[in-house]
């Protein structure tokens, strides 16, 4: 992950955006701002942002709005971050549910804003094949996944990847037919403490994608009181 990232904040709120801008800067990061979804929809036309920061009550266009229609019609797969003071778990799972990456109630600490970022960008930067990570595809039916560009496809057409999903995706992958514990993965993607939660949202989000049948997953499986495994096969 680099410091060098260049992040889109959305937020109506010109006295944070000018905060967050500042403060983001001052630790290396490239920073654009937009004062709502509008705004941001124009400057998304000719940039393309490592990682999303959005506020989620804007008028107009809502942030829950905005990323689902981001991930369901322009099939971008940055990572996005939601910002809100609506801090309740439904709130949070509907933020995950809509495709967010990560969810940081409002007021909150820039440092811990700084570190979610960092964060999210460690955890869905492309990395290379180690010992336990296959070097090549991982054979899903007729989609096959590319852990080392996090990528997925099926017949060939790559299926678009939030960056939450390709970095669970790659842990289950690096270690198939192993059973991780929600636990294990929320440590493993750092994510907070309604992170259990948010993963069983992404592997229901991953299965719509990998498999024929989600309500009868034959790849990514449940284990009853453990967690998931995934096991691969053509």
């Amino acid at each position: 992950m680099a410091d060098d990232a260049h992040i889109l904040v959305v937020d109506d709120d010109a006295r944070l955006r000018a905060l967050l801008q500042r403060y983001l800067a001052e630790r290396g990061f490239l920073v654009t701002t937009a004062e709502n979804a509008t705004d941001a929809r124009r400057k998304l036309e000719f940039l393309s942002p490592d990682l999303m920061v959005l506020d989620v009550m804007m008028p107009g266009e809502s942030g829950l709005e905005m990323v689902r229609s981001l991930r369901e019609q322009q099939g971008a797969t940055f990572p996005v971050l939601l910002l809100t003071a609506r801090g309740a778990p439904e709130d949070r799972i509907a933020g995950f549910e809509a495709g967010a990456d990560d969810y940081l109630g409002k007021p909150f600490e820039p440092l811990e804003l700084v570190l979610r970022i960092r964060a999210m960008l460690r955890r869905t930067a492309p990395v290379s094949p180690t010992a336990d990570q296959p070097a090549g595809p991982v054979r899903l039916g007729a989609a096959e996944f590319e852990p080392g560009r996090g990528e997925l496809r099926r017949n060939g057409v790559v299926i678009h990847l939030t960056g939450g999903e390709a970095a669970l995706l790659s842990l289950l992958a690096g270690s198939p037919n192993t059973v991780f514990s929600r636990e294990e993965i929320a440590a493993a993607l750092g994510t907070d403490e309604s992170g259990e939660r948010a993963i069983d949202v992404q592997v229901t989000r991953l299965r719509r994608k990998i498999e024929a049948d989600p309500r009868e997953p034959r790849y990514l499986h449940t284990v009853r009181g453990r967690g998931y495994v995934l096991k691969p096969g053509g």
